[in-house]
């Protein structure tokens, strides 16, 4: 079994509703067998253009807890917050 991944490349609008979305995921996440793998900022950008500053990585045990993760209502209804919070890309991938 393969587990699966959400990247998220961010830029922040607003530190203080990025601060909150940030502290009600963790809770959307675990009933999924999500864990968080890191949070970071760029340094460099060694080829191309990245155009986020920001990146997040959290680990599901499955490519099905990761969709159902994202489709729950618990993470649904942190989509508006995390929309006037910041700008993200979410992306999701196979290993």
């Amino acid at each position: 079994m393969s587990n699966a991944y959400i990247v998220g490349q961010i830029t922040v609008k607003n530190p203080e509703l990025w601060a909150e979305y940030c502290s009600k995921v963790p809770a959307t996440v675990a009933p999924w067998g999500g864990e968080l793998v890191f949070r970071g900022k760029q340094v460099a950008a060694l080829a191309g253009e990245s155009p986020h500053p920001d990146i997040v990585v959290i680990r599901f045990p499955d490519l099905a807890a990761l969709d159902s993760w994202f489709s729950s209502t618990a993470y649904q209804s942190l989509i508006p917050l995390r929309q006037q919070a910041a700008e993200v890309l979410l992306l999701s991938y196979e290993a």
